[in-house]
């Protein structure tokens, strides 16, 4: 199994870590040559969702990651990850974000709460974390909640979180990703 990280800007390496401690190989993505490699699923992680989508573009890696992940490639979205996937963006999932919705770098939290197919007490840390304000279609099911608000979702073989899983040592998440590769 093999799992690519996109690594032009952000928390990457991080993933690259859990995915590894999983047993998991995995490889970056930085230019279209790479994209081109044989995988299994992708991480979209957190960093600045602007800097990262106007990379993309200008690298040609836009539309091919959109076809792939509306055609059924796996794929985790982490705080900018979940923007990139969210409609306006690449547009996959059914979504709308609020972005930065919990303010600047002194508005970051950690929580634990429930995350539905996964369990209780998953640890969530939010670093100027987006949250979903809407889903809007019936295939995208929200499955993590605080105070209210949306901050995980799920839509076939789509995960997007507001918060940063490879920033704890939780791999639940990540294990959720590795299922839908089979």
């Amino acid at each position: 199994m093999r799992i690519a990280v996109l690594a032009l800007q952000g928390a990457f390496i991080e993933h690259e870590q859990m995915l590894q401690k999983l047993g998991v190989e995995t490889f970056e993505v930085r230019q279209l040559h790479d994209w081109e490699q044989s995988k299994d699923a992708l991480v979209l992680p957190g960093g600045e969702s602007t800097v990262q989508i106007r990379l993309l573009k200008e690298l040609g890696l836009f539309e091919p990651i959109r076809k792939a992940i509306a055609d059924g490639l796996p794929v985790l979205g982490t705080c900018a990850g979940m923007i990139l996937l969210s409609e306006g963006y690449l547009g996959t999932m059914h979504i709308r974000v609020r972005r930065n919705a919990y303010g600047r770098q002194l508005g970051s939290f950690h929580t634990t709460d429930h995350v539905e197919g996964i369990g209780e007490d998953v640890p969530m840390t939010f670093i100027r974390a987006p949250y979903i304000e809407e889903i809007t279609a019936d295939d995208c099911t929200p499955i993590a909640k605080v105070d209210g608000r949306i901050v995980a979702a799920r839509q076939g073989n789509q995960i997007a979180t507001a918060f940063h899983p490879e920033l704890d040592n939780d791999t639940r998440l990540h294990k959720l990703l590795v299922s839908l590769t089979s």
